[in-house]
């Protein structure tokens, strides 16, 4: 299954009009038109059709570099509206309402930056946690855009957060307030060097896991959903230190240590992809990795020896240093891969193919965010 990927791939559409670093995308499909949202440094959300590649609303209102862009599902199910969420440098969380063209909410809470943003997979996405600069983490109820509790413990700013896939049994609530958390965890990468998890139920910190060099830019939880075999109770990362990093959550040690990329590690994510391992005797999930060094690395889950592949930037001297700043990975029902060069969105497509693994669904990659600012970029 890697294979195909790594060989059908092709250009299919570019997505351009932002003026600035693209940050963060996100994707859904509304009234069966499918949609991009987009965030910047140019300071504006976009949203795109993907179907004619062209923006069809720009959200002014933040203040500083947009961080990261969500798509809420509580609204979309629980008031059938179209709603993004966004985070900015302005210290600002704000929401937007596209089928009115207007800005619903904004939460103020942190005193400084927000980064990275994370919807709870339980209870419909209903509650929402944001990192900050400040230090702290923030965990706020949409439904009523209240704060529910702030998660005090790193020494640096926070740069990214992620919630936990494990499913809760239960409705009740919780310390925070929180209904259906009960089990449920946030991780944290932060300036300080280290991963930390957090208890929603208890609210307590639970975990700091040490061993980067430098600070995490990237964390993700791992799963065993389409087909990431071994990947649950794991935790990936990414680091100024130019490592990756894999955790184990049972045991509080890392696991694996993934070397090569020569400059800061800004996104990692699991791959629904598995590739065979001689060594272990059967296979092994595919994580990808991207950096500041211009290129996108593809790592044997299992393995530190060396990359499975590489896509490499296209380098042009008198435009500086290309970024590759997001990975985001989701599987829905036929193969695509999207990339985003600095204000450019970029789609590419993979060979439909059908495979007993994923139920003889098709996978679709929808959501690979790598910028490349000022450069395009060719497989």
């Amino acid at each position: 299954m890697f294979d195909t990927f790594r060989s059908s791939s092709k250009l299919l559409k570019t997505f351009t009009g932002h003026t600035n670093n693209v940050w963060s995308i996100d994707y859904s499909t509304f009234d069966n038109v499918q949609l991009l949202y987009s965030g910047s440094s140019d300071k504006t959300v976009r949203v795109w059709d993907v179907e004619n590649n062209k923006p069809i609303q720009i959200f002014n209102g933040h203040s500083g570099s947009v961080y990261c862009v969500k798509f809420s599902l509580h609204h979309y199910y629980n008031h059938r509206q179209n709603v993004i969420c966004s985070s900015s440098g302005d210290k600002t969380i704000r929401f937007w309402d596209i089928k009115h063209n207007q800005q619903l909410q904004i939460l103020n809470g942190h005193s400084q930056s927000v980064g990275g943003i994370e919807f709870s997979s339980f209870n419909g996405g209903r509650y929402l946690c944001s990192g900050s600069s400040d230090k702290t983490i923030c965990l706020w109820d949409i439904e009523t855009y209240g704060s529910l509790h702030v998660f005090d413990g790193h020494e640096k700013g926070i740069w990214c957060v992620d919630i936990s896939p494990l499913q809760s049994n239960n409705n009740k609530s919780n310390n925070a307030g929180v209904i259906g958390g009960n089990g449920y965890t946030i991780c944290s990468g932060s300036g300080d060097k280290t991963i930390r998890i957090w208890d929603i139920e208890t609210t307590k910190q639970l975990i700091v896991f040490k061993g980067h060099e430098g600070t995490v830019y990237s964390a993700k939880y791992g799963s065993n959903e389409l087909g990431n075999t071994g990947c649950s109770n794991t935790i990936l990362s990414g680091s100024f230190d130019k490592s990756v990093r894999l955790w184990d959550i049972r045991s509080g040690q890392q696991i694996q240590a993934f070397i090569g990329h020569t400059d800061v590690v800004w996104a990692v994510e699991y791959l629904p992809f598995v590739v065979d391992n001689k060594e272990v005797g059967g296979t092994s999930s595919v994580i990808c990795s991207g950096s500041w060094d211009n290129t996108i690395q593809f790592w044997d889950i299992r393995s530190n020896k060396s990359e499975l592949y590489i896509i490499n930037g296209d380098y042009r001297e008198d435009k500086g240093r290309k970024l590759v700043t997001v990975v985001l990975i989701c599987a829905m029902v036929c193969a695509m891969v999207l990339f985003v060069f600095g204000d450019n969105i970029i789609f590419l497509t993979v060979k439909k193919y059908s495979t007993t693994l994923f139920h003889d669904q098709f996978l679709f990659i929808s959501q690979t965010l790598c910028a490349f600012p000022n450069s395009f970029f060719h497989l």
